[in-house]
């Protein structure tokens, strides 16, 4: 098993001569926001659960919603899980 890192030739952020790791693929300003994004929508979804009575079923609602969305931005739009068989 080697653990030389290779990058892929496909895709749209593959430029000739860059060389595309998990060190350089975001910048840290852009992840640092990316974060305090998610993490806005995890605990919009924990702070709607204390508007939730027996008779109204809607902050339950918008916790599943806001708490979907806080884990599907970074696992399908951000485009990290489809990156297991490049190293």
């Amino acid at each position: 098993m080697s653990s030389k890192i290779t990058a892929s030739s496909h895709g749209p952020a593959s430029h000739e001569g860059e060389l595309r790791t998990p060190q350089n693929e975001n910048k840290l300003g852009t992840s640092i926001i990316l974060f305090v994004v998610c993490m806005a929508l995890f605990l919009g979804a924990i702070y709607s659960l204390s508007f939730l009575t027996l008779g109204n079923p809607w902050p339950m609602a918008v916790c599943l919603a806001l708490f979907a969305l806080a884990y599907w931005i970074p696992q399908t739009i951000l485009g990290r899980s489809d990156s297991a068989g490049e190293h």
